[in-house]
């Protein structure tokens, strides 16, 4: 005897499934049009990463990961939000760009998907509308590529291929709301808080242990941690409570007594007749409901269970327990975690804190970064200051740099020379820390030797840093992209413009740092409305003014009156360049400016990357030398004021100029290549020689007394800037001759031999002693570069008349405080005999 099956012992529902069923699969074995949802895949984990050629490590052609094979993504209706989903799936905070027809080259295979539309706030590109997985009318023509901003998020480790698992309950985002009002920044002490859907969400303190509280301040940009009186808050917290219970009932007693809906007219409607037609009034007593709602509204639980050991650098990283689903649940026998952190010295207001507390290291630093709080890590042995390899670099051994400087734990650590090579030795290799030394010297590490490792691989953090608020003070306008324009600052109340007399590099680098947008490529002066008669023009209704661009097409770069700002409210700025913010700069009391029109205004462009230079000081010291030469050889050299003054008066053509001649190596060791601030438009021909000059001051050669002060100098222009070698693998791209492009790329260097006209400095009338050799690189910063404080080289100096020797060549940031105030106060050789 057959057994019938369940459903057919019910007529009604054998029918439903029997029309209901196959329409159902068909639904599911259909292609979806254009505008569905893309399904998600079953059992494949997504990968993505970045290809191509030529792109950097944060750009490239996008690649899916699925069913087994990698593929594209095609353009069609690609944007900017397409490329913020896709960015935080490969681990960056955003995209600041993308690109179409396959401007990274073209890839092979499937073509996953097309006509991607995401609104931007998606977890994953699986999440967006598209045609479907598979469903494309595309060619590899039309490859999509990203360019994202070079930060990583948190606990994404420093790859190129990403594993995507979309966590609903991952942490991201953590803050502090202090309970206690105040304007001091940063906020150093409160309640914790943790991203939640459109809103925040507070940690059950059940539990709560000082290494949570360590991994939260470390989040938050502070080195230590310190003990929360907890009875204050529990009391504070409670009036709080007790204080919005009362409000609720007045509230809700008072919205008792309203007359009923029916027989009242809305409150708004008088009004209407009394308003401009499009003045969108809502109804005062939907304000009501939402004032009651947020006094009835009690803390909103997340997380509780939070078990960190003290050394993860975020709080996704400890074990957590999140509330089930979307809920929100109660803290029993508890209260909202509370914690109290220590700053680092460069962010204390508060005298009342322990020096020792903020005492912070000499013997490593940061170079070569963009922000504060990240850079190339270099170490002190010896008095002289090293790299790291990046062999075994993780985020414990950064956490242990940051912290060590007075900032939180490592958001990144970088490999690569991501942020430039160094120069000189490297002194560690494999350091290996368990994240709780109070010295990166504590860990565990190798010793170098030659062949272990290169400058490439110098190694770098970006740390995190305590939110100061200071990108509110300042904004720039007007310009084409979000990196340019006029800069406009608050003063109290104001917004206003800053004057531009003595604006310089300087003062733009620090006004792109407090903006967050890295370095300042130029300083720029606008004058509006006015011809000038150089790079300045005339426009009506707007400034602007002429930038070369890589190519060295003219390029006219328009900064608008796009807001109403007319005002001037500050002027005589001047910065060291190392400041967080303007406000720090010193600068006038009150406004004295020449020009204070708005038209005078100081403007900025600003870039995320910036070159580097640095002079080779063991080649100066081996190849000097002193030459005795005829005047008739000099008559080029005397028509480029490359002699002493006294040559004027010299008989010529006899006799003969003493010249201290050497070779010099200027290193690119920067993220950007180093261009003249000028643009070949308007370089000088010099015919003596048959070069061009691109800058009017390149470098300054000078000898100096034991007192600092000056008794000789060289002129030197840059009479040409060009590849003359590069690293292996890297290629040249500036070459002088035929009126080529003048500049030194990122990885080469530019060598001006020893026999070069006007390399040298005219010592004829410099009597024997004991001297410093100073050559300063950009001495007048007329191109930003991402630190200048190596671009001085000092050297030892003895004359007997006769021959002259260097020693102690070094750049100018090389050596220990210590060892540097020895050597200015060193008299120099006592002989003639190098010990």
């Amino acid at each position: 005897m057959k057994t019938s099956r369940w459903w057919q012992r019910f007529p009604i529902i054998s029918f439903l499934l029997g029309v209901w069923l196959p329409a159902w699969i068909m639904a599911q074995t259909t292609p979806p049009t254009q505008g569905t949802t893309s399904p998600k895949p079953q059992n494949d984990r997504l990968q993505f990463r970045l290809v191509g050629y030529p792109r950097k490590h944060n750009e490239g052609r996008i690649e899916v990961f699925y069913k087994g094979e990698w593929g594209t993504i095609c353009d069609d209706d690609f944007s900017l939000s397409n490329a913020n989903v896709l960015c935080r799936q490969l681990g960056f905070v955003s995209a600041t760009g993308w690109t179409h027809s396959a401007k990274y080259g073209k890839g092979l295979g499937k073509i996953w998907l097309d006509n991607v539309q995401c609104n931007g706030g998606e977890k994953s590109i699986e999440l967006c509308k598209s045609r479907g997985w598979g469903n494309s009318d595309c060619t590899h023509d039309e490859d999509a590529g990203v360019i994202c901003k070079d930060e990583r998020l948190p606990g994404f480790v420093d790859s190129n291929v990403i594993d995507v698992q979309v966590d609903e309950d991952r942490v991201e985002e953590v803050r502090l709301r202090s309970v206690v009002p105040t304007k001091k920044m940063p906020v150093t002490e409160g309640v914790v808080e943790i991203k939640y859907k459109d809103g925040w969400a507070q940690i059950c303190d059940v539990g709560w242990t000082p290494k949570n509280t360590r991994v939260i301040c470390g989040m938050l940009g502070f080195p230590h941690e310190r003990k929360v009186n907890k009875n204050f808050y529990k009391a504070r917290l409670r009036k709080r409570a007790a204080e919005r219970e009362a409000r609720a009932k007045v509230n809700v007693s008072a919205a008792a007594r309203l007359p009923p809906k029916a027989n009242v007219k809305p409150i708004t409607s008088g009004l209407k007749k009394r308003l401009p037609p499009k003045a969108n009034v809502k109804p005062i007593t939907s304000g009501l409901k939402k004032r009651l709602n947020t006094e009835r509204q009690k803390h909103q639980y997340r997380l509780h269970s939070v078990a960190c050991v003290g050394t993860e650098v975020h709080l996704a990283a400890c074990p957590l327990e999140s509330n089930k689903g979307n809920a929100t649940g109660s803290c029993d026998g508890g209260m909202p975690a509370v914690v109290s952190c220590v700053p680092g010295p460069q962010y204390v207001q508060n005298n009342g804190l322990k020096k020792k507390q903020l005492k912070t290291t000499s013997t490593v630093r940061l170079k070569g970064g963009a922000k504060l709080g990240e850079g190339r890590v270099e170490v002190l042995k010896n008095n002289e200051w090293g790299t790291v390899c990046d062999d075994r670099w993780t985020l414990l051994s950064a956490s242990v740099v940051c912290r060590e400087l007075g900032f939180g734990s490592a958001k990144e650590a970088l490999t690569g020379a991501r942020m430039g090579e160094g120069m000189g030795p490297i002194h560690m290799n494999e350091v290996q820390c368990l994240g709780t030394e109070k010295s990166m010297w504590n860990c565990g590490f190798k010793n170098i030797t030659s062949e272990d490792c290169q400058h490439l691989e110098d190694a770098a953090v970006r740390c995190n840093t305590p939110y100061m608020a200071l990108e509110n003070s300042v904004r720039i306008v007007g310009g084409r992209t979000y990196y340019e324009g006029r800069v406009e600052v608050q003063v109290g109340e104001r917004w206003g413009t800053v004057c531009s007399a003595g604006w310089t590099t300087k003062e733009a680098m620090v006004a792109c740092r407090q903006l967050g947008l890295g370095y300042s490529m130029h300083a720029i002066t606008l004058m509006c409305g006015e011809h000038s008669g150089t790079n300045e023009l005339h426009h009506s209704g707007g400034c602007y003014t002429l930038v070369v661009d890589e190519l060295d097409e003219e390029e006219e770069t328009w900064y608008w009156d796009s807001s109403n700002v007319t005002e001037m409210v500050m002027s005589g700025v001047k910065c060291t360049g190392s400041e967080m913010s303007l406000s720090h700069c010193h600068h006038h009391r009150t406004i004295s400016c020449q020009k204070t029109a708005a038209k005078f205004s100081a403007g900025v462009i600003c870039s995320e990357t910036a070159s580097d230079l640095v002079l080779n000081a063991p080649l100066v010291q081996q190849s000097v030398y002193i030459e005795d030469r005829p005047l008739h050889m000099l008559y080029c050299a005397a028509e480029e004021n490359c002699l002493s003054k006294s040559a004027a008066s010299a008989n010529w053509p006899y006799g003969h100029r003493r010249l201290l001649r050497f070779s010099s190596q200027i290193h690119n060791i920067g993220r950007a290549d180093f261009r003249p601030k000028a643009g070949r438009h308007s370089w000088v021909w010099h015919a003596c020689h048959g070069h061009y000059h691109s800058m009017d001051i390149f470098t300054h050669y000078d000898l100096l007394s034991s007192n600092g002060t000056k008794v000789a100098e060289g002129h030197k222009a840059s009479f040409c800037l060009e590849d003359t070698e590069c690293h292996e693998g890297i290629s040249k791209r500036y070459e002088c001759a035929n009126f080529g492009e003048q500049g030194i790329t990122v990885g080469c260097w530019d060598l001006y031999r020893h026999d070069i006209d006007c390399q040298w400095i005219d010592i004829t009338d410099i009597k024997p002693g004991n001297y410093i050799l100073q050559i300063v690189i950009n001495p007048n910063f007329e191109v930003a570069e991402s630190d200048f404080t190596n671009n001085a080289m000092k050297c030892n100096c003895k004359y007997d008349g006769h021959r002259i020797w260097l020693h102690n060549c070094h750049m100018g940031d090389a050596f220990s405080e210590e060892a540097e105030r020895k050597f200015e106060k060193y008299p120099g050789q006592l002989n003639n005999q190098i010990s």
